[in-house]
């Protein structure tokens, strides 16, 4: 798997040009992009939410689409159109913006419940249907959605259908004063983003894809998976818990983490490393829980500690199924 962590820190060390100070997001981006999954950025305005989605699109060499979601977009705006052709004398598909790899759904809970639907589709299976005509999206496709936890006014909350396609939430938080400073040094006399350039290819890009499939996650660590989102519907502070989706999740970004760090076998710690991020936003917190404070993260984090961690050498499980 040293490929794949090769292939890691090249996008990773890339990204870190632009956005200073936040490896550990970074490193969730990544994670998503090798999983094929998307990513919902929670954060207040300002902190490099888009900047860290263009940069993911240059780096990557991507079509790149942005889509600024406000209450009067309609679903067509996002995935496209089929107009009449006169002079053909036939309808022609003009395809919206989610027709491209790296999708930045910018403010995304400023769009109605209608609008936000039309993602549902292009989220879960890769394609959109207009006019009864179902047309593929290219690879790879990666919806980066960002939202506002602050400013409720003229917002429509996601539906946990929605929530529940994306495989990772994450908050990019304040930078430190030190990372704030280089920031202003670093922008003095241009953008970083426009130096930026590609450092991987497609093909590399689909084949890091496909090898992160490839690694193997013991039979222990499926069922502490598992546990985790089974405690999460059974937990009194719940009102709804993860799905099973939730639980494929976890294991595939597991897979992902493992292999940015050169392993070829999932450990605990990667499963504990990523819980919050892949099911805290998947669950519903009761009434009473919040009253208490009690936050969906606070749960999660709750919950994998006091769930028991599997034991024993996962290195010589995998010997053992080598050897086999």
């Amino acid at each position: 798997m040293a490929n794949i962590k090769v292939f890691g820190e090249s996008v990773i060390g890339n990204l870190e040009k632009v956005i200073v100070g936040k490896r550990q997001s970074i490193e969730l981006i990544v994670i998503g992009l090798l999983c094929q999954g998307h990513v919902l950025i929670e954060d207040v305005p300002g902190v490099g939410k888009t900047m860290l989605a263009r940069s993911l699109a240059r780096s990557l060499d991507c079509i790149f689409n942005r889509i600024q979601f406000t209450p009067d977009m309609l679903p067509s705006d996002v995935t496209g159109v089929s107009i009449y052709n006169q002079q053909k004398n036939k309808f022609e598909f003009r395809p919206g913006p989610i027709i491209g790899q790296i999708i930045l759904a910018d403010e995304i809970n400023r769009a109605t419940p209608k609008t936000q639907a039309a993602l549902l589709e292009a989220m879960e299976e890769r394609q959109v249907t207009v006019d009864g005509q179902t047309h593929i999206l290219p690879k790879p496709f990666m919806v980066l959605a960002t939202q506002n936890p602050i400013e409720y006014e003229g917002t429509f909350p996601l539906p946990e259908a929605q929530l529940d396609r994306f495989l990772l939430r994450l908050r990019l938080g304040y930078p430190s004063i030190a990372d704030e400073i280089r920031v202003m040094d670093d922008q003095q006399l241009q953008h970083p983003l426009e130096t930026l350039k590609s450092i991987v290819e497609l093909k590399e890009i689909q084949q890091a894809i496909d090898d992160v499939k490839r690694i193997y996650i013991s039979p222990l660590i499926k069922k502490y998976i598992v546990e985790l989102t089974t405690r999460t519907r059974q937990s009194a502070d719940v009102y709804l818990g993860a799905s099973p989706r939730g639980s494929l999740s976890l294991a595939r970004a597991g897979q992902a983490r493992a292999a940015l760090q050169g392993r070829d076998h999932v450990l605990p710690d990667d499963i504990k490393a990523l819980a919050v991020a892949v099911l805290a936003h998947r669950i519903i917190v009761s009434p009473a829980a919040r009253l208490r404070d009690l936050s969906s993260d606070r749960i999660v984090q709750e919950i994998f500690h006091a769930t028991p961690v599997p034991g024993g050498d996962f290195s010589a499980d995998i010997a053992r199924k080598k050897a086999k």
